[in-house]
């Protein structure tokens, strides 16, 4: 869908990797290491979106910082379409809501550090049924064509993980107010 809308593979694996968790930032070589592509590419395609303002670069120091611009008019909406092409939207819908008594979900790893591994690892805490969700991740596998990894603690659990989980750089998908 994004790639029908979108022809440059390398402006959508940006808006994956700084849309999928807002709050990352990162700098042109490193970008260009991780998503395996030319500089050249890559700042072509930075340029484009920080001139359109939809990403913000900031300098530190001799470097450049590339970021999510929150203040810009779409960026809700390509939040919103970011999340739709990976399938995290239908995950939470599908899988979250019918589990039980789900106190906290997150996203971890690489979609949460922005990257589309074909991979997503959530973190779920609280009282579910783990037949349920086992049925439900093989359905939700076969509807976004992505493999969901998920850890399922209790609240005792988490507090002794909370610090190796690094919910920090994550991405919260539920808490015990509901929908992020």
């Amino acid at each position: 869908m994004l790639d029908s809308l979108i022809t440059s593979k390398t402006r959508i694996k940006l808006l994956l990797k700084f849309f999928l968790n807002t709050e990352t930032q990162a700098y042109l070589r490193e970008i260009a290491d991780e998503l395996g592509d030319s500089t050249n590419g890559i700042r072509l395609e930075l340029n484009r979106l920080t001139g359109s303002g939809v990403l913000d670069c900031v300098a530190d120091g001799r470097t450049k910082l590339y970021q999510a611009n929150k203040n810009h008019p779409l960026y809700p909406d390509i939040k919103s379409l970011v999340r739709k092409f990976t399938g995290i939207d239908q995950l939470i819908d599908m899988v979250i809501s019918k589990l039980g008594a789900v106190e906290l979900a997150f996203v971890t790893g690489d979609y949460a550090r922005g990257i589309d591994s074909g991979i997503i690892d959530v973190v779920i805490v609280g009282c579910i049924d783990w037949q349920y969700l086992h049925s439900l991740e093989e359905i939700a596998e076969d509807l976004i064509k992505r493999k969901v990894r998920s850890l399922i603690l209790t609240r005792e659990e988490y507090a002794k993980l909370e610090n190796t989980l690094n919910i920090g750089s994550s991405i919260i998908i539920w808490n015990e107010a509901g929908r992020q």
